[in-house]
C-alpha cells in the first residue's frame, strides 16, 4: 500500500496567474502540477519551463493529448522540463510507439489518455503492451456537456482490470468524486475544474489554496493499492 500522487491541473491562459496557482499548490502539498492544455495553447513550451525553474524538483505533466507527431512534441517538452507528457489512446501505435521512445530517451513518462476510444480497457492494455507508463481515464468537456450523465467513473474499474501499471481518471469530477476514484484503485487523483478554474472560463477560483490544503489532507490519509511502475 501507498500514499496517492496528488496532480493538480494548471488549466488557465496567463503565464502570470499560472505560476500563481502552482505556487500556491505546491505550498499545499500537491504532488505533480500539470501544464493543462489550455497553457500549452496559450503559452507552448514557456509555461513548462517556467514551472521548471521556479520547481525544479515536482515532476510536471505536459497535457499535449498528442494525435500525431508524437515523438517529436514529446522532445519538446520533455526538453522544456516536463517529466510526463500525453498521448492520445485515439492516436496510431505508431504516434504511441514514438512517444515512448522519446521518453526513455529524456527519462521521462508517458501517459495515455483512453478518451473516446470504444473499447477504453482494451486500449489501455494495448498502450501497457506498447510501453507507456500511465493510462488516463477520461470523460471530455465537450462530450460530458452533450450528454449528460456521463462519468469516467463508468469506464474506471474495466480499465483498472485490464492493466497492470497506475491509473488516473479525470473529467468532470466533484471532489468527493475524485477521492472515490482512488477508493475504486486508481493511484493518482487529479484535481482541476472546477477547483482550479470557473465554470465559464479559464480563470482561477477564489480561495483555492486554502480549499486545496484542505484536500490534500485528506487524500493523504488514503492508502491505494500499489501498481508496477515502469
Amino acid at each position: 500500500m501507498t500514499t496517492p500522487i496528488i496532480q493538480i491541473s494548471i488549466d488557465v491562459i496567463d503565464l502570470g496567474e499560472a505560476m500563481e496557482l502552482a505556487r500556491a499548490a505546491v505550498h499545499a502539498g500537491v504532488d505533480w502540477l500539470e501544464a493543462g492544455t489550455p497553457l500549452i495553447l496559450a503559452e507552448g513550451m514557456r509555461g513548462v519551463q517556467s514551472f521548471r525553474r521556479e520547481f525544479p524538483t515536482v515532476p510536471i505533466v505536459a497535457d499535449l493529448k498528442t494525435m500525431d507527431g508524437a515523438g517529436l512534441e514529446a522532445e519538446v517538452m520533455f526538453r522544456a522540463g516536463a517529466n510526463l507528457v500525453v498521448v492520445m489512446g485515439q492516436a496510431h501505435d505508431a504516434s504511441i510507439i514514438e512517444q515512448v521512445k522519446a521518453a526513455r530517451q529524456y527519462g521521462g513518462k508517458v501517459m495515455c489518455d483512453v478518451m473516446l476510444c470504444p473499447d477504453k480497457p482494451a486500449r489501455a492494455r494495448r498502450a501497457q503492451e506498447l510501453g507507456v507508463d500511465y493510462i488516463i481515464v477520461h470523460t471530455g468537456f465537450d462530450e460530458r456537456n452533450m450528454i449528460k450523465g456521463l462519468s469516467p467513473l463508468d469506464d474506471l474499474p474495466g480499465v483498472l482490470a485490464a492493466v497492470d501499471i497506475p491509473v488516473q481518471a479525470v473529467g468532470g469530477l466533484s471532489i468527493d468524486q475524485a477521492i472515490q476514484t482512488l477508493e475504486m484503485g486508481a493511484q493518482i487523483v487529479v484535481f482541476g475544474a472546477p477547483l482550479v478554474i470557473s465554470g465559464t472560463e479559464f480563470k482561477a477560483q477564489q480561495g483555492f489554496e486554502d480549499k486545496l490544503r484542505e484536500i490534500v489532507q485528506r487524500v493523504k490519509q488514503i492508502k491505494v493499492q500499489t501498481k508496477g511502475h515502469r
